[in-house]
């Protein structure tokens, strides 16, 4: 039987690069049945009362697996983003967010294969935030052992499960003391004797290095807001937004997602590029694969890396990775290199 995931098309691009996924997985013989949701504006548009409608987020956790196309968030004001509220509302604890070169996409750096892990809950993302009096905001980050504990376990599982050599806690405890300094104490006791080597860095001398010379980092554990900047960082080393994956992990649901927005400037163009989206799918399918251990979806997950692997070896890109393609060609170009 086909394994039922749910899929949410988003808004802006969203839509366009969820139908260029959908028609790799099917071309690629994946097996899955499609139970579609809404979240975002097109939630708004559709009638719904909220962005992030109760029956989604019930669809996902009655399947316990998702597709997310990108959502809208606005700026400064407007409804919250939908991303954090569906993270929240399943309790998707950990992001996963792996960044490698691909061959064919160019980019100043070479050798790149980084996994950044970002606890996905607290942090100033709790979004508590108050105005003190005229002209005075306050902002407050969140931080407890039971969250700092998981996201640390799950870091050090996820290390020992690929065979990872190193994971680097990003840090700002010299200046927060209590609530980075938490988060240092608590992957401090869960790493303590583990298989793995184990470093600390504060997060701006982090980034620095991250630019100057990539290859000494390999898993980077982070909490909430900088794991954020981090990933969006080390995208850029590699090609952009466009050509790297996320996952949202929890005890009984994952989400997987582009980490890249909803772009509606370019909605309907034939222009956003699939890939980043494809590539999460390619996650989702091996989280089935070692999750209910179906070997049919690792070898459809594998057929299909090595087909978009091909088509940009090929020269086979959209524009924003330096082809010419649009999203209909690049992704023609995958199905017929299956």
């Amino acid at each position: 039987m086909a394994r039922t995931c749910v899929l949410i098309p988003g808004d802006g691009i969203g839509p366009e690069v969820c139908e260029a996924a959908v028609r790799v997985l099917e071309a690629a013989g994946a097996d899955l049945a499609w139970d579609r949701h809404l979240a975002g504006t097109s939630a708004l548009e559709a009638g719904a009362d909220t962005v992030l409608p109760e029956s989604t987020l019930a669809a996902v956790r009655t399947h316990g697996i998702a597709l997310k196309g990108p959502c809208t968030t606005p700026i400064g004001g407007g409804f919250a983003s939908v991303n954090v509220a569906l993270r929240k509302g399943l309790d998707l604890y950990a992001a996963v967010r792996p960044v490698r070169n691909l061959e064919g996409v160019a980019s100043r750096f070479e050798g790149v294969d980084l996994v950044v892990v970002r606890e996905n809950t607290e942090g100033l993302y709790s979004g508590i935030e108050n105005e003190v009096t005229e002209g005075v905001v306050t902002s407050l980050k969140v931080a407890t052992v039971r969250a700092c504990r998981r996201i640390s376990r799950f870091a050090l599982d996820y290390a020992l499960a690929r065979g990872r050599r190193k994971v680097t806690v990003l840090h700002k405890a010299n200046i927060m003391k209590l609530s980075d300094g938490l988060f240092l104490d608590c992957a401090r006791e869960v790493f303590q004797g583990a298989e793995v080597e184990y470093e600390e860095r504060i997060i701006d001398a982090g980034c620095m290095q991250l630019v100057r010379d990539p290859s000494v980092f390999d898993v980077l554990l982070c909490e909430n807001l900088y794991g954020d900047v981090v990933s969006d960082l080390c995208a850029g080393l590699v090609g952009g937004l466009g050509v790297t994956p996320g996952a949202n992990y929890g005890d009984s649901c994952a989400v997987f997602e582009a980490v890249h927005g909803s772009a509606p400037d370019i909605a309907g163009r034939d222009v956003a590029n699939p890939l980043a989206l494809l590539m999460s799918a390619v996650m989702l399918l091996n989280h089935l694969g070692e999750r209910e251990g179906s070997e049919r979806h690792r070898a459809c997950a594998a057929r299909i890396r090595d087909a978009y692997d091909a088509a940009l070896r090929a020269g086979a890109c959209t524009r924003d990775i330096g082809g010419g393609l649009g999203t209909r060609a690049f992704t023609d170009a995958i199905i017929e290199r299956l």
